[in-house]
């Protein structure tokens, strides 16, 4: 008989933690979206930060996404040549770039390049002394 209680009890566990886990995951997302559009929306910072996350991380996403492609060229070549199908390496590389490896690159180059100049400001704003004045203002 006490088999049967300790499944009944690892079971209410479990959905007693998932819907815990729900409510958690619920509360973040609804403190996002009332943060996120919040009085006095400032259409023109908003742009800004487009502009500098998006705009600004092409450079660095074109120039790996072509020295990606060059790699899976030659490597593709040489694996091609040994059925003779070498005609198919440009076609196989232009699939595999923009469907599989170019999402994942553009997303890998703009999160790091956008972070790490983020990171690169709070770190010359700690070290001038930004954020304390901040804390002092209370804002």
């Amino acid at each position: 008989m006490k088999p049967l209680f300790a499944s009944f009890d690892y079971l209410g566990r479990t959905v007693m933690h998932f819907v815990e886990e729900t409510g958690k995951i619920m509360l973040l997302f609804s403190s996002i979206l009332f943060w996120m559009v919040r009085p006095p929306l400032k259409a023109r910072n908003i742009f800004k930060q487009m502009e500098f996350v998006g705009v600004k991380s092409i450079f660095v996403v074109v120039l790996t996404g072509l020295f990606t492609g060059m790699v899976m060229t030659l490597q593709g070549y040489h694996g091609f040549r040994l059925f003779g199908a070498e005609t198919m390496v440009g076609s196989t590389v232009a699939l595999g770039m923009t469907r599989e490896l170019g999402p994942v690159l553009t997303s890998l180059m703009v999160t790091a390049r956008a972070g790490s100049a983020m990171a690169a400001e709070l770190g010359s704003m700690r070290v001038t002394e930004q954020i304390d004045a901040l804390y002092v203002m209370a804002a």
